[in-house]
């Protein structure tokens, strides 16, 4: 084997995925067909889920500190939720994917693992030991494991021939990323009387400090042919049409057109083989919710494959990513699709749908309906299905981060191996077999015991007698 898991694709997801594996121990050859690094911003708000995430490694505050990274407010086609903002320790916040994406690719080069540029796949073979890869430049890698993270149009998918079944786009918008006139709005969904739309939210700064916006456009007569080129005029029209005068458009650094398409991959596991990130699930990209469920998709696998190299993981582990993660996609595609809706891109005024935008609005001023959507978008509201949900509200869900004393449960994650909450010292004799992959926390007096998944998932707490079954369930046989 040249190596244990071959990841083709180095966007967010892959890069996730390669810094998984790594802790845990697990050689990994990272290629893109790419040259070299994209520059373009592509998705732009980070979820709380995922900054959680990025904390229980280490990596949010390194992240972070590189620039002025706003906080925003949580919307739902275009409604502003305001009564979700203090909920989450971790805020949404605004960071380009492509801040995000080199942030990541440095900090697996100063771990020793270089991503390798201009690697075109061009086939494909798996046996009962591992995956054989070639390459247009004649390069052949042999691995225990691949997974496909070459985005929406997946090159391993297509060589699969695995099913991505879904709705072809309909319609387009357009995206940009520019800098406007001072009077700009920070964030922004605002409508015409006439159904023309814009959607401006913030991303930082530019070089020299300025600020940036991610701008959408839509409405009447908007939606154009994929590969029709975004001119500056039509973006001036568009905000015009919106906005009067009162906005002026000063640079247009990324434009493109982007569609209302949503498939989804039938299957996430193929042998050897796996799907993650756009090569598992393409939507209309609102909310950044591509990026955020692919970097999940990349947390949720990397820690089992991990365990199926190193021998411990029970049968059933690697199927469970497919079991766990393609129900929360296919949850994204419907939200998406409910928002896209709502958010009348071609600018119809239809009455009868302005009728349900209005209803919806007003069920949205009340605080469980903001809380039920905050916890669709920002990931904290996603619950595996496992042993113990029915009986105990903690299992399935995201950890909460408890104050440990010296440290919070978070920082206890950031070894990638799973973690025991033990505040009594009463599992130690239990919990000892599983010590080289379990780490047991003996501290936080009052806290409730918990097991904790490399991924940061709850998968037991509560009864004593079901502990040593989850351990198995989830750790395999002991030592």
């Amino acid at each position: 084997m040249d190596t244990d898991v071959l990841i083709v694709g180095a966007g967010p997801t892959g890069l996730t995925l390669a810094n998984e594996l790594r802790l845990a121990a697990v050689s990994a050859v990272l290629v893109d067909k790419l040259p070299q690094r994209s520059t373009l911003s592509k998705a732009g708000g980070v979820q709380s889920r995922t900054q959680e995430a990025f904390d229980q490694r280490g990596l949010l505050e390194p992240l972070l500190a590189l620039g002025n990274h706003p906080v925003g407010t949580a919307h739902f086609a275009g409604i502003t939720l305001p009564l979700t903002r203090e909920r989450h320790r971790h805020p949404w916040r605004s960071i380009p994917q492509v801040v995000i994406e080199g942030f990541l690719e440095r900090h697996l080069a100063a771990q020793g693992i270089q991503v390798r540029r201009d690697h075109e796949l061009t086939g494909i073979a798996q046996d009962g030991d591992g995956v054989t890869a070639t390459f247009a430049d004649g390069d052949v890698v042999r691995s225990r494991y691949l997974v496909a993270a070459d985005g929406g149009h997946s090159t391993v998918r297509a060589l699969l021939g695995a099913e991505f079944p879904g709705r072809a786009g309909t319609r387009t918008t357009v995206a940009a990323d520019v800098r406007l006139s001072d009077d700009e709005p920070a964030m922004t969904h605002a409508r015409s009387d006439d159904g023309h739309w814009a959607m401006v939210f913030p991303l930082g700064t530019d070089p020299q400090g300025r600020p940036l916006r991610r701008l959408s456009l839509g409405g009447p007569g908007r939606s154009l042919p994929r590969e029709a080129p975004v001119t500056e005029d039509e973006i001036r029209e568009g905000l015009r049409a919106v906005f009067g005068s009162r906005v002026k458009l000063l640079e247009v650094r990324y434009a493109r057109r982007i569609t209302n398409a949503a498939r989804q991959a039938a299957r996430y596991r193929h042998g050897r083989v796996f799907l993650a990130g756009d090569a598992a699930h393409v939507h209309l990209p609102i909310g950044a919710q591509g990026m955020n469920t692919g970097i999940q998709d990349a947390l949720n696998l990397g820690w089992k494959l991990g365990a199926a190299v190193h021998g411990w993981a029970p049968g059933h582990l690697l199927d469970t990513y497919h079991a766990e993660r393609h129900p929360v996609a296919a949850a994204v595609l419907r939200n998406v699709q409910a928002q896209s809706l709502l958010l009348d891109q071609e600018g119809t005024r239809d009455p009868d749908l302005m009728a349900v935008k209005e209803l919806f609005a007003a069920l949205t001023r009340l605080r469980d309906v903001q809380y039920h959507l905050d916890d669709t978008l920002s990931g904290m509201g996603i619950r595996y299905p496992m042993p113990g949900t029915e009986e105990q509200p903690l299992v399935g869900l995201p950890s909460p981060d408890l104050d440990l004393g010296p440290v919070r449960s978070h920082e206890l994650l950031r070894r990638g191996r799973g973690v025991l909450i033990d505040p009594a010292d009463r599992f130690a004799e239990v919990a000892a077999p599983w010590g080289d992959r379990v780490d047991r926390a003996g501290q936080g007096a009052g806290t409730e015991p918990m097991l904790i998944r490399p991924d940061g998932y709850v998968c037991w707490a509560g009864n004593p007698d079901a502990l040593e079954p989850a351990l198995g369930h989830w750790f395999g046989e002991p030592r």
